[in-house]
């Protein structure tokens, strides 16, 4: 069973959903390098972004319901 997790803004949203759109099934590796890049020139915010990201792309990506179904 997964974590549960909470998508905190729609910018979270977006920056997966584009990933998706350009990288298709390599997605979740392309917002990794970018988190690891970002890590590696210091840049927390970014790291951050990118992780949410690959966190998100796991979400959408997950055909199984988890959570409270509305």
């Amino acid at each position: 069973m997964k974590p549960h997790l909470t998508v905190t803004d729609r910018a979270a949203l977006t920056d997966a959903s584009e990933l998706i759109v350009r990288f298709g099934a390599h997605a979740r590796s392309e917002a990794a390098l970018r988190a690891d890049k970002s890590r590696d020139l210091g840049n927390i915010l970014h790291f951050c972004r990118w992780r949410q990201a690959e966190r998100t792309i796991d979400l959408l990506s997950d055909e199984a319901v988890t959570g409270t179904v509305h």
